[in-house]
């Protein structure tokens, strides 16, 4: 069985250690554990991982944050994969840093990733594992916040949490969505 795992973030040397690329920091972990590495492919960054006779497709889109879906799309029709076996790995602002959530779907909540992802699938019924950032900026501070990079306080808790993120996805392909909500979120 075939998995598109999609961490969202944003390329390129600047954008490298910030917040809003917790889903390019979870799958290089991942990437690394399993011993692949990414290559340039259309759209994203492209490795294929295997767990436990199921292949993971991981792509982290160079079409950037606000046009990620374009990416999702195409992998999704490339590999032939139903977008229940799509898992989009994404940065929250409403989770304390390090905190870990998968759901089944939802709506974006205002991250653009998310939104486009929604707009071209034409659904909200994607499963994403959320991966808390917290949320400690002033008002209209947002985009700063998001684009900036971890401090060292948050690094420490977020840190330790991308091998648990990688748990998570392996359980999501191997176990299942509920069994893998129901093992983790309450942690």
């Amino acid at each position: 069985m075939k998995f598109l795992i999609v961490g969202l973030g944003n390329i390129g040397a600047d954008y490298e250690g910030t917040r809003h690329n917790a889903g390019f920091m979870v799958l290089d972990k991942l990437a690394a554990e399993c011993g692949v590495n990414f290559s340039m492919d259309r759209y994203a960054y492209w490795a294929e991982a295997k767990c436990k006779g199921h292949l993971l497709e991981l792509i982290k889109p160079t079409t950037y944050m606000n046009d990620s879906g374009k990416a999702v799309r195409y992998w999704l029709e490339q590999e032939k994969i139903p977008v229940e076996r799509c898992l989009v790995v994404v940065d929250d602002l409403a989770l304390e840093p390090g905190r870990l959530r998968m759901k089944k779907g939802g709506s974006a909540g205002g991250h653009n990733g998310l939104g486009n992802i929604e707009a071209l699938l034409g659904t909200q019924a994607y499963p994403r594992l959320r991966f808390g950032i917290g949320s400690n900026f002033s008002k209209g501070r947002q985009i700063d916040y998001v684009l900036g990079k971890f401090t060292p306080q948050d690094l420490a808790l977020v840190e330790p949490k991308l091998e648990i993120a990688c748990e998570m996805i392996k359980s999501f392909a191997c176990a299942g969505l509920e069994i893998t909500m129901n093992t983790y979120n309450n942690k």
